[in-house]
């Protein structure tokens, strides 16, 4: 039988061990955000429903997304063992640069629509992690904007082939200018997508006092204090093109772009050019054959079309299980970088 004794004053003075308080209420919610599922449902506190669901939403039924993160949930590990990994190097070459670890932060449009440093805050923690950043060209934050605040910082563009072409060139000619090295020539939004969560939200750019968003807004005063007290939100890039935030949307979204205006943007832009949001090994090989410096297979927007087979795209990349995948992505790799624009998080919460 176990003898039971009182401890000494100085036993217990060992075990305890106070923190000082975390005083500023964004750190202490932070260092308790574990996982992206706790960052989610900060920003969903924090966040008016219509903003939230834009960013958390997908097309029509939302299948594509269900079968991202399902395809992201079987993404495996076979790592070896009885090797040295006291000091590990993640680094890697992507597009002729280094990258600390091998991924970057990806284009994102309206990204100020959920916290107002919005691409700013992106590129320098780009930055910081040793990593590139990407604008979008529906970014809330100019391209010469972007790059003064992460002047040192691997910087990236991604390009929408717009209804007017002389407005794409001179984004081209601009991100070129301000010192961006790698383009991707966005081929998977020809259309714009049914997105029902926005639909049913009355969702708008820039939102828009009604009942419903002011009803919305009051458990969220800072959120909207930010917002009508920080620069009106728009496509930066595209302020001085003139128009509506609905005319430009409809304008970026043109189903006539073809190779030939892949040709267009290669002979105006002087760095690596890689194609993004390709969904298939056939259009792969085929711009392999003309010479890109990369191709990224995406699930970039299942957000615009439901039902595309963004699964196979994210476990080609992957390799997953699949022999036949894998040798087909390693001829693919000899010829050309092939890389992933997979946006998914796991769908179980840990």
């Amino acid at each position: 039988m176990v003898r039971r004794q009182l401890p000494k004053p100085g036993e217990v003075f060992e075990l305890m061990r106070f923190k000082k308080p975390e005083l500023n209420a964004k750190r202490r919610r932070l260092n308790a955000a574990l996982t992206i599922h706790d960052l989610r449902d900060i920003a969903r506190r924090r966040t008016p429903k219509a903003a939230f669901d834009y960013t958390d939403g997908s097309a029509e039924g939302e299948l594509s997304l269900a079968r991202a993160r399902r395809a992201f949930e079987d993404v495996e590990f076979h790592p070896y063992v009885l090797r040295n990994v006291a000091d590990v190097d993640t680094s890697i070459t992507v597009f002729g640069g280094a990258s600390a670890l091998p991924f970057g932060i990806a284009p994102t449009g309206f990204t100020r629509l959920m916290h107002t440093d919005g691409e700013i805050a992106g590129a320098q923690a780009a930055a910081a992690a040793g990593i590139p950043f990407s604008l979008s060209t529906l970014g809330t934050t100019s391209i010469e904007d972007v790059q003064e605040a992460n002047p040192l910082g691997r910087n990236w563009f991604q390009l929408y082939v717009m209804r007017h072409r002389e407005i794409s060139h001179d984004l081209v000619e601009r991100a070129a200018k301000a010192g961006f090295d790698t383009l991707f020539f966005t081929v998977d939004t020809p259309v714009a997508g049914a997105r029902l969560r926005d639909n049913r939200n009355g969702f708008s750019i820039p939102p828009q006092l009604t009942l419903s968003t002011v009803s919305n807004a009051i458990p969220r005063p800072w959120w909207w204090f930010d917002f009508l007290t920080t620069p009106k939100l728009e496509f930066a890039s595209l302020s001085s093109t003139g128009g509506t935030v609905g005319d430009l949307l409809d304008a970026a979204m043109d189903p006539t772009v073809t190779f030939e205006d892949l040709d267009a943007i290669r002979r105006i832009w002087p760095g690596k050019l890689a194609v993004k949001g390709v969904q298939n090994l056939e259009d792969a090989r085929k711009l392999a054959d003309l010479g890109v410096d990369g191709i990224v297979l995406s699930n970039q927007d299942p957000g615009r079309t439901d039902r595309a087979d963004y699964e196979t795209a994210g476990r080609t990349v992957g390799g997953g299980t699949d022999p036949e995948a894998r040798h087909q992505l390693s001829r693919l790799h000899a010829r050309v970088p092939v890389g992933s624009a997979f946006g998914a998080r796991p769908e179980r919460r840990p």
